[in-house]
């Protein structure tokens, strides 16, 4: 694996990517959350996906383990599995290529294909977690503020979507410092979406991806 793209690259953007044994090293350190469907990582930097990648790989492993007999649930908390991991990349290429690994993995888990209404769902969502945009700016490749979807399974079939601000999210930590004026606000007073969708089905969500 080439850790560089070219030297103008790593002058211009400091691009370097992990590689392989890190990243395997480091996700062993949080190994129980790797290992936890519902999780939600955000890697900041996500690059070509390397982070990611092995992160889903995980999930999948613990969805084999707890829903290999039921082909139904295998595949609603496998995409679930999916939705609970986020990344930022600056570079058009890299949040391309991140996209397309990611969805690799997971077409590859449940043997789909690009007609089916499961890979397309995973598409709609893949380019709502996998932002192309600036982690410091925390505004998207439009210059708009990054927003991430907070996905919930809901059981039988059925998600949950709210979308909540970036800059918010990250500002909350500052609102729990001690002596902060915040200090003793819960988090349900924090956290407010700035939208909230109605339940949705691998079909509906199949069907945005379409729009």
């Amino acid at each position: 694996m080439n850790l560089v793209k070219s030297k103008q690259r790593v002058a211009d953007h400091g691009e370097v990517f992990t590689p392989p044994w890190m990243v395997e090293a480091m996700l062993d350190l949080v190994m129980d959350e790797t290992e936890r469907i519902d999780a939600r990582f955000l890697e900041p930097a996500c690059g070509s996906g390397n982070f990611i990648v092995q992160i889903l790989r995980r999930k999948l492993v613990a969805v084999e383990f707890k829903y290999g007999k039921s082909d139904f649930e295998r595949r609603h908390y496998a995409l679930y599995g999916l939705m609970c991991i986020y990344g930022i990349e600056l570079l058009a290429d890299n949040i391309a290529e991140c996209r397309a690994n990611v969805l690799e993995v997971f077409a590859e888990y449940l043997q789909l294909y690009e007609r089916d209404e499961l890979y397309r769902a995973a598409t709609h969502v893949l380019r709502h977690n996998l932002v192309h945009g600036d982690a410091l700016t925390m505004r998207d490749h439009n210059g708009q503020a990054i927003t991430f979807a907070e996905w919930g399974y809901l059981g039988k079939g059925k998600y949950q979507r709210r979308d909540f601000r970036f800059d918010t999210l990250t500002g909350s930590s500052k609102f729990s410092e001690e002596g902060s004026l915040f200090a003793d606000l819960g988090k349900h007073e924090i956290f407010v979406p700035i939208k909230t969708h109605p339940p949705m089905t691998v079909r509906e969500l199949a069907a945005l991806h379409e729009e």
